[in-house]
């Protein structure tokens, strides 16, 4: 958020707590170089039920608090004729685009489209978020992605 506050001080920054990554039992946790620690068996009960998921907040709520704080932030912007810029993480993107999509919220980790430095665009026509576009604006920054092989991948 801090390169965007600064090209542009005209800007209000404002913190929405709506807005943090998930809460989960993995918190703070290295899951190593293969993903060992979800091999584990001491993280196989949190790892039980992959639709909840059962490792912690559900998709659903992550969604709903994200719908909340895009639609108040256009209710702002719009009050002030300008628009909204929300800076997250990767989850809580792409659960808010999932679901403005009427699409099912479980998904496979590895498939998500948020990019560190993309831009997911929303917009709120009739009351209701929708996603818009997806950009990657600084791709030519981001390394090469090298496929290595993963346990489980």
């Amino acid at each position: 958020m801090a390169p965007i506050a600064e090209a542009h001080p005209h800007l209000q920054v404002q913190f929405d707590k709506r807005v943090i990554e998930a809460a989960n039992v993995f918190e703070g946790k290295s899951f190593g170089k293969h993903n060992e620690l979800l091999l584990k068996p001491s993280s196989w009960w949190a790892l039980r039920n992959p639709l909840r998921p059962s490792w912690g907040e559900p998709y659903k709520a992550i969604a709903a608090r994200m719908h909340e704080a895009i639609a108040d932030a256009h209710r702002v912007a719009m009050a002030s004729g300008g628009d909204a810029v929300i800076v997250t993480h990767e989850l809580p993107i792409w659960m808010a685009r999932l679901s403005a999509e009427g699409k099912i919220l479980v998904h496979d980790p590895r498939r998500r489209q948020a990019r560190l430095a993309s831009v997911t665009t929303f917009t709120v026509a009739d009351g209701r978020v929708r996603w818009l576009a997806y950009e990657e604006p600084a791709a030519d920054l981001l390394p090469v992605k090298k496929r290595r092989f993963r346990p489980g991948a």
